[in-house]
């Protein structure tokens, strides 16, 4: 059984798991910087409380932090914007690459059929 948990957790696919649940971690921690840090202070400059966190409102005894929850909401949209970002650019490097073989594809067949061509073309003289 313990050689079978190596052997699962040695899997390639585990392994990128984890390293992109610990890059994530980090990626999370830099984007709530980003918009406490800096975007807070900026929408803290047309609020008067002086920052988007601190919104609150009260009906009867309880208090709605709707400012804690529109923080969360810009920090899931600036994050899922950039992995958008990301994976849009990784998508082209990897597409531009599958262009150019198919390209070289189109002119190895293009020779490959103009040679049988000329080869049907002698057969009919003959």
């Amino acid at each position: 059984m313990l050689k079978e948990f190596k052997v699962f957790i040695l899997r390639g696919n585990v392994l990128d798991l984890a390293v992109g649940v610990i890059i994530g971690g980090a990626f999370t921690a830099i984007v709530k910087s980003l918009v406490d840090n800096l975007i807070n202070p900026l929408i803290g400059i047309f609020v008067q409380d002086g920052a988007l966190a601190k919104l609150t409102f009260k009906l009867g005894n309880a208090t709605f932090a709707y400012g804690k929850f529109l923080n969360d909401v810009l920090n899931f949209l600036i994050t899922a914007f950039v992995i958008f970002i990301l994976i849009k650019m990784i998508n082209n490097f990897f597409m531009t690459s599958k262009k150019e073989e198919a390209v070289v594809e189109d002119v190895i067949v293009t020779e490959e059929v103009e040679t049988l061509r000329e080869i049907r073309d002698l057969l009919k003289q003959k």
